[in-house]
Order: C-alpha cells, then structure tokens, then sequence
C-alpha cells in the first residue's frame, strides 16, 4: 500500500506526515511526529490512554484512522502547558496526587480538558462521566476527581484553563 500524505494543526504548530491509509492516529502521532504524549495501551478503545483532541472533540487515536484528520487541529497532552508553565489540570493532578504510575495521566487530562471546555463547572457525577472511557489502576480516581473538581472550581473563581 502507497503512504499517503496526512496534513494537520498538532498543538497549535501546522505537522505533515506520510502513513499508510490503513494507520491509526497513535500510530501517526508516535512513530512519525515523536509526540510520546498519547499512550498505546490496548489499541481497543477500552482504555482511554490514547486519547486526543481532534477539532475539540475527545477521540480514542488508536480508533481514529489519521487520513481522516487531514486538515484538523490535534491537540493531546504534549501541547497542554505553556512552555514552562503548567496547565492548571497538570498542576491540579501534581497538587492531589492524581498521577501515580502515570500511564493513563495522558487520556485523563485530555478527557478533563474536554469535559471542562464544554462544561467549566460540572457536577461530581458529570466529572466521572467525562473520565469514564479512561482506566486508571493505581489511584482509585478519586485525586483524579478531587483535581478535576479543584480546576472547575478555580475556573468559577476567574482563575486561567
């Protein structure tokens, strides 16, 4: 099969890549533009370690064929901080110890920053809702919650996402 060039905004910066039209997104991500950030983890759609903001909308990039994103803005937890300066999600996961083997931390943050952009003040239960497609072994996801519900709750009081 020819590779095909796939054309789109990775984290705010205009990335090319050539892959074959039967390649996933994670694939694309990873081994053609060496952004590590979205996790392989069971290459299913089960786990939510590879999950990614296509056009602003949550996707699974092991689920997402990458020709189907030419001309899409992709962002995934390598764009989340400001250079030195942490995302307040990436701050509030430090803060209550939300990343403990870290391998889902990835998917997570993605996922809250999608819930948060289209819901800045959910209830507990629309939180486990929006983090409800990532597994998380280690940390029982209540500091997941508990730094989802800091970041709302921060963003009511006029602080920066």
């Amino acid at each position: 099969m020819a590779k095909v060039p796939v054309q789109f905004r990775l984290n705010g910066s205009d990335r090319a890549a050539f892959a074959d039209p039967a390649d996933n997104l994670l694939t694309v991500l990873r081994r053609g533009l060496n952004d590590f950030g979205p996790k392989y983890g069971c290459g299913q759609g089960t786990c939510g370690t590879c999950s990614v903001l296509v056009d602003g909308e949550l996707r699974l990039a092991c689920l997402t064929l990458a020709a189907s994103c030419e001309g899409a803005s992709i962002e995934t937890v390598s764009g989340m901080a400001d250079g030195p300066n942490l995302h307040p999600l990436q701050q509030a996961f430090m803060e209550h110890f939300a990343a403990q083997c870290g391998f889902c931390t990835p998917g997570m943050l993605t996922a809250a920053k999608a819930l948060l952009a289209r819901n800045p003040n959910p209830s507990r239960d629309e939180i486990i809702d929006g983090i409800a497609g990532n597994i998380c072994r280690c940390t029982g996801y209540e500091p997941i919650i508990a730094a989802i519900e800091s970041v709302a709750r921060g963003a009511a009081a006029g602080q920066r996402r």
